[in-house]
C-alpha cells in the first residue's frame, strides 16, 4: 500500500529544522535535508546529536514494517553489506498535521550517485563497479531475496577505495512474487523483454540497463521494439560495444545467476584491458626498432668516416716515403 496523496505532500514538505522526537524511545532527530522520496515514504538527512543519521517517514505502517524486516535479515548475511543498518524505530506526534507517523532510523552512508560517479571519474569505471554489484546482488539473490527497483539513484559510491552499496529496499521482493516497485527504464517489463516475476534475471535485467544509462550522454525513451533500440544504443557506443555480449544476454534474461554474469564481465573487461595495453605498447616498439636503426646507422656512417680517415693517412705515408 503507498501513502496517500496528501499525507505524501506534507512529509514531503517538512522544513529543515523540524525535529522528530520518538514518542516511546524519546531519541530526537533534526531533519536537515530530504534525500529521497518514493511511494511508500520519504528520506530525510538528519542528526541526532553529533551523528548523522537517515529517516524514513511514511502513513503506511505495513510497508515500513516490510522494509524494517527486510533489513533485520540483511543484518544478518555475513560477510556482505546489503543494505543499511537498521537503527531504531518510533512514532511521531506530528505538530503540522496532529497525527502520529511511524518512522525508522537508519544508517546514513554517505557517497556519491553511481551515475554521478561515472560521469566524473569515467566509463571505465562502470563495469569495475557494475561487477561489485552484481557480487551483492548474488548474495541477495541466495537469501532467496529480488532487490527490485534497481537503479543508479538506489545505488551509492563509497570510499576510498570506490565501493557500492544498495539504497531504499522499498523494493525488495520475496522471490516467486511479483515486483513491488520498479521503475519503467529499468523495468524490463516496461521493455517488452520479460515479466515483472521476482527472480534474479530481474535485477540483472537492471543491471545491464543501469550500466547502458550510466554510459549514455543523454536520456533514453523507449521508442517501437525495446529490444532493438537498447542494442542499438550498445552498438552506437564504442566503450558498451566490447561489453555487448554480455549486456545482450542480461538483456533477453539468459543469465540465471548474477555469478555467471559477473565471470563474463570480468572476462570481457580482461580482454578490454589486454587490447588497450597491446596498442599502447605498440608505439613503444615502433619507437624501439626506429631508434635501433637509427643508431644502426649512426654505427655504420662513424665506421665509413674512421675507414676514410685511416685510408688518407695510408696514402700520405705512402707519398712521404716514396718523396725520400
Amino acid at each position: 500500500m503507498a501513502m496517500s496523496h496528501t499525507s505524501k505532500n506534507r512529509l514531503c514538505n517538512l522544513p529543515p529544522g523540524t525535529v522528530i522526537i520518538g514518542k516511546w524511545h524519546g531519541h530526537s532527530y533534526r531533519l536537515l535535508r530530504r534525500l529521497g522520496s518514493g511511494a511508500n515514504g520519504v528520506v530525510y538527512l538528519a542528526e541526532n546529536g553529533r551523528t548523522r543519521v537517515a529517516v524514513k517517514l511514511s502513513d503506511d505502517y505495513a510497508s515500513l514494517a516490510s522494509e524494517m524486516n527486510i533489513l533485520r535479515r540483511f543484518a544478518k548475511v555475513q560477510g556482505a553489506a546489503l543494505g543499511p543498518s537498521l537503527l531504531e524505530a518510533d512514532d511521531w506526534q506530528s505538530p503540522f498535521a496532529r497525527e502520529t507517523v511511524p518512522f525508522y532510523v537508519m544508517e546514513y552512508i554517505e557517497g556519491e550517485n553511481f551515475a554521478a560517479f561515472i560521469r566524473r571519474r569515467g566509463k571505465e569505471w562502470a563495469p569495475v563497479l557494475v561487477m561489485q554489484l552484481l557480487s551483492v546482488l548474488d548474495r541477495l539473490h541466495q537469501e532467496g531475496w529480488v532487490f527490485g527497483d534497481l537503479k543508479p539513484d538506489n545505488l551509492i559510491v563509497t570510499g576510498p577505495p570506490p565501493s557500492v552499496r544498495l539504497l531504499d529496499v522499498g523494493g525488495t521482493t520475496l522471490q516467486g512474487r511479483a515486483v513491488k516497485e520498479f521503475t519503467e527504464l529499468y523495468d524490463r517489463g516496461y521493455w517488452g523483454l520479460g515479466s515483472r516475476k521476482a527472480e534474479p534475471s530481474y535485477d540483472l535485467f537492471a543491471a545491464a540497463m543501469v550500466m547502458i544509462s550510466s554510459c549514455c550522454p543523454g536520456p533514453i525513451e523507449k521508442k517501437g521494439d525495446g529490444r532493438a533500440q537498447l542494442l542499438s544504443i550498445i552498438e552506437a557506443d564504442r566503450f558498451l560495444t566490447q561489453y555487448k555480449d554480455v549486456l545482450q544476454k542480461a538483456l533477453d534474461g539468459r543469465y540465471r545467476k548474477a555469478a555467471d554474469m559477473r565471470r563474463d564481465l570480468l572476462a570481457a573487461s580482461s580482454r578490454h584491458t589486454s587490447a588497450k595495453n597491446e596498442r599502447k605498447a605498440a608505439p613503444s616498439r615502433r619507437s624501439g626498432r626506429q631508434v635501433k636503426r637509427r643508431r644502426q646507422a649512426r654505427g655504420i656512417v662513424e665506421t665509413v668516416v674512421i675507414a676514410a680517415a685511416l685510408l688518407g693517412a695510408y696514402a700520405l705515408y705512402i707519398y712521404w716515403q716514396l718523396a725520400m
